[in-house]
């Protein structure tokens, strides 16, 4: 990314252009949809099912993707948007788009440095990555592979509370900025895709180092995984949930660590509530990107009432179906302080590596810029619900709010 702002959207796409002119076109599909096209030709089918599947019958992948178009943007003219300025500030951390790379588990399973890649591909263009508990690379790992780049450490709370509390202590020992405990996945979903080809990486020692490295884990085993790897992997596996996890819980871990603790998978204004008396200082909007719960209710259909319940004390986020710049733009105007995008990064990791990843996050960010910009905004102070209409025939004003 630029350190001066208000046209780094225009210098990608510029540069795009140029290359083609120079007999060059994009080594890595500029559509989202091509994108993930040549992902699944490159993967294994069951590696491919694992990330692009959801729950059951993917009713909820579809009505995340499916929400985005009951809003239309109502771009304003003449505006001057020669200076766009897209940075922001959260938890202490200048960043300079609103956007992190959600938490995916298990990325072994799409390119070999799993994590290690993401990380670096985030830092590259100066955004957090999220790393899952369930990660192929321990969290010291990770922290060097980012370098002085912003993390989070997103937790599954699992069975043993002294394990969570070592993971965590962990993130804040290695540089993380924030833990993000996830309540969404007490259960493991319904996944008919992963069930058809009975693949779960877990059960195959994929995705459990954190667990395989953490002190405590490693106390509680009869042998050390190095000479018993089968039996610390089950461990690991049955580890990862906890079916009777509760707000209490939270309130435990917000206590206990000084990081922020934001709570990801709020879809209720009630839990949200009850998330901000827990002492979670920021909230995720999310269904798991319809992983686990087959019928839910679309995340952006479920950010403007718990933006509404929280009232401004504390950050809202939100993650579910981003792929292109407008997304990004109607998430943010609908009230949310940034999104998290997953799905992008891991198809590019399989399309090329790190190097691939990081053109998919230039690209939403290019894509972003001049969304913004075309809309009529120069900063993102200036992004609001006075930018969108629902659709028409969806039962709400088909007119944009006069404003004065």
């Amino acid at each position: 990314m630029r350190d001066n702002y208000g046209g780094f959207g225009a210098e990608r796409q510029t540069d795009l252009y140029l290359a083609g002119l120079g007999g060059q076109p994009p080594s890595v599909p500029v559509s989202p949809e091509e994108l993930e096209a040549e992902a699944r030709a490159k993967l294994p089918p069951e590696a491919f099912d694992y990330v692009a599947g959801g729950a059951g019958g993917e009713t909820t992948m579809r009505a995340n993707r499916a929400a985005f178009d009951r809003w239309r943007l109502v771009p304003r003219m003449l505006t001057d948007v020669s200076a766009r300025d897209t940075r922001m500030e959260l938890f202490g951390r200048s960043l300079p788009v609103p956007v992190l790379l959600a938490p995916v588990g298990a990325l072994e399973i799409v390119h070999p440095d799993g994590e290690l890649a993401a990380a670096r591909a985030a830092a590259g263009v100066g955004l957090p990555f999220v790393l899952s508990t369930a990660a192929s690379h321990s969290i010291e790992e990770v922290a060097e592979a980012a370098g002085p780049a912003p993390r989070w450490f997103q937790l599954y709370w699992g069975r043993d509370r002294e394990v969570n509390l070592s993971l965590a202590r962990r993130a804040r020992a290695a540089g993380y900025d924030a833990i993000v405990v996830t309540p969404d996945t007490k259960i493991l979903g319904w996944r008919e895709r992963d069930l058809r080809r009975g693949y779960l990486p877990f059960l195959r020692g994929v995705g459990v180092a954190n667990f395989l490295t953490d002190p405590v884990f490693r106390s509680r085993l009869a042998a050390p995984p190095e000479s018993a790897r089968e039996i610390a992997v089950l461990r690991a596996t049955e580890s990862m949930v906890d079916p009777s996890f509760r707000w209490d819980d939270v309130a435990l871990l917000a206590r206990t660590t000084p990081l922020p603790v934001l709570v990801k998978g709020v879809l209720h204004p009630d839990d949200a509530e009850r998330a901000l008396g827990s002492g979670a200082r920021g909230l995720i909007v999310s269904n798991h990107g319809g992983r686990q719960v087959d019928g839910s209710v679309a995340a952006l259909d479920a950010l403007p009432g718990v933006v509404s319940a929280v009232a401004g004390r504390a950050p809202v986020l939100f993650d579910g179906g981003i792929r292109r710049g407008a997304d990004v733009l109607r998430a943010l105007a609908l009230g949310a302080r940034a999104v998290l995008v997953g799905r992008p990064y891991v198809w590019g990791l399989a399309v090329g590596g790190e190097a691939a990843a990081r053109e998919v996050l230039l690209n939403l960010l290019a894509d972003f810029d001049l969304t913004l910009g075309l809309a009529g905004c120069a900063t993102l102070a200036e992004v609001g619900r006075s930018l969108l209409v629902p659709e028409p025939g969806t039962g709400g004003p088909v007119s944009p709010p006069v404003t004065r």
